[in-house]
């Protein structure tokens, strides 16, 4: 069933001056709205019981398979207020693509896309007053599914629930945007060939920490994984796909491979290099090209991109015996129209030319009760 009706139950509403004091300094991922959606799903009666409810906790029998088999994928995308008071959102099908290319991966259930647009439109409309409104802010939306049957058995889960919820998120870079240093991860792998490196699931994500660790122990703000059986082709970021730039205008970007994560701002930045006539390589990348195009001139930009930062520039590669520095050259003019390209679109500052943007609450209406 793709048209599910769902049943509202209204949250205690935090206050007004309350809500506005946290949209003024929200953050990254430290408050919440009042609201979530919440979708049942079992093997005989399919999806059902879909609920608007207020944000809480989720009852969990300890014997939850997810507990102890990892079954779970998540999402991320944004909300945007444009300057007529509409809320928008930037292609949330790919997101629901991919949620589904994740569950295929994690042995869950696949949603349908036109459930997983109407639930995050469902919350949104519901808590349109926590979408902010200032330079760079947006209300960060989290769907996630996680197995919920109670067993000890290693089998895919025959029930499972599908939830969103939301945070209001403040600008990425609080002092203007600015070039990072990232660590290469020697030792340390975040996925191989035939795994989950191109499913968003949480395990993925666990295994990027305790390299992450060692990099802020190297004075660096993230880090680079390479394909575990060459430990010179790049994969990815901790959290995001990466970018780098030939003198000549080209972009070079890590092909899909299974390893890494099908990103929707990497997809979208290619079309808009594409538009603007740069040519884009996507096909195995190493460190060695990288250190040796910036040795000798002709590399001369990198940056990483996700939902979160959009785009973050990197101005060093930094690992055991090896220091890859742009310097003063970070970051680069591409580099940054880029990034205000893409936000401009978000933000409705620029044209719309490849219909992104689906319109979740209209201009003039008010948040749901």
């Amino acid at each position: 069933m793709t048209d599910l009706a769902f049943t509202r139950t209204e949250a205690d509403r935090l206050p007004a001056a309350e809500r506005e004091a946290i949209l003024a300094d929200p953050g990254f991922g430290n408050h919440f709205t009042d609201h979530m959606v919440s979708i049942v799903w079992t093997r005989d009666a399919g999806w059902h019981d879909a609920e608007l409810v207020p944000y809480g906790p989720i009852p969990m029998d300890p014997a939850s398979s997810v507990l102890h088999y990892g079954q779970e994928i998540f999402e991320g995308l944004k909300a945007y207020r444009r300057p007529d008071g509409s809320v928008v959102t930037f292609r949330p099908e790919a997101n629901a693509r991919r949620l589904n290319e994740s569950a295929r991966r994690l042995a869950l259930p696949e949603l349908p896309e036109e459930l997983f647009v109407q639930a995050v439109r469902e919350l949104v409309s519901a808590d349109a007053d926590w979408v902010p409104g200032g330079q760079d802010q947006s209300l960060y939306l989290r769907p996630f599914m996680i197995a919920d049957e109670s067993f000890l058995g290693v089998r895919a889960a025959e029930r499972a629930r599908f939830l969103v919820i939301a945070s209001p998120a403040g600008p990425y870079f609080s002092g203007g945007v600015k070039p990072v240093s990232i660590w290469l991860s020697q030792d340390l792998a975040r996925a191989g060939r035939g795994g989950t490196g191109a499913a968003k699931c949480g395990g993925n994500y666990a295994a990027s920490l305790l390299p992450q660790r060692v990099a802020a122990e190297n004075g660096c703000q993230q880090v680079l994984f390479t394909d575990a059986a060459t430990e010179d082709t790049i994969d990815e970021l901790g959290g995001m796909n990466l970018f780098l730039v030939r003198r000549d205008g080209t972009l070079l970007t890590p092909q899909l491979n299974g390893n890494i994560l099908d990103g929707v701002t990497r997809r979208s930045l290619i079309q808009l290099a594409k538009d603007r006539g740069h040519a884009v390589e996507e096909r195995d990348i190493t460190v060695t090209e990288w250190r040796e195009g910036v040795a000798d001139g002709s590399i001369v930009e990198a940056f990483a991109c996700g939902t979160a930062a959009v785009i973050t520039p990197i101005g060093r590669l930094k690992g055991e015996g090896l220091d890859i520095d742009f310097g003063d050259r970070a970051p680069g003019e591409l580099t940054l129209t880029l990034r205000e390209e893409l936000t401009g679109i978000q933000s409705g500052a620029r044209e719309d030319r490849h219909g992104w943007l689906t319109v979740l609450v209209p201009a003039g209406a008010e948040a749901a009760a």
